[in-house]
């Protein structure tokens, strides 16, 4: 059998590497973020950013270009860009 997903909408925000205020707002406290990088810390080099979603099944990484998706549940996950391209588009 073959089944076509039902059209549902859903909302995302794309993880660009500089928006940690509004992933961490959008994640309404299931979405960390956090600054490991001790050159960064002295001034000498670019911070490594880390974003860790709390999901269904267990807490997730999110890389720079990943949306975070918050699904119809009201569950959090993280797509790859290509992939939500072919799966979602933009709603009015």
């Amino acid at each position: 059998m073959k089944y076509r997903k039902r059209p549902v909408v859903i909302e995302a925000i794309q993880w660009n590497g500089l928006n940690t205020y509004e992933i961490k707002e959008f994640g309404k406290g299931n979405i960390t973020v956090e600054i490991n990088d001790l050159a960064w810390e002295v001034g000498k080099g670019a911070p490594v950013v880390t974003v860790l979603i709390k999901t269904l099944e267990g807490e997730m990484k999110a890389n720079k270009g990943d949306f975070i998706i918050r699904g119809v549940n009201g569950e959090f996950y993280p797509c790859k860009p290509d992939i939500f391209e072919k799966t979602y588009e933009v709603v009015e």
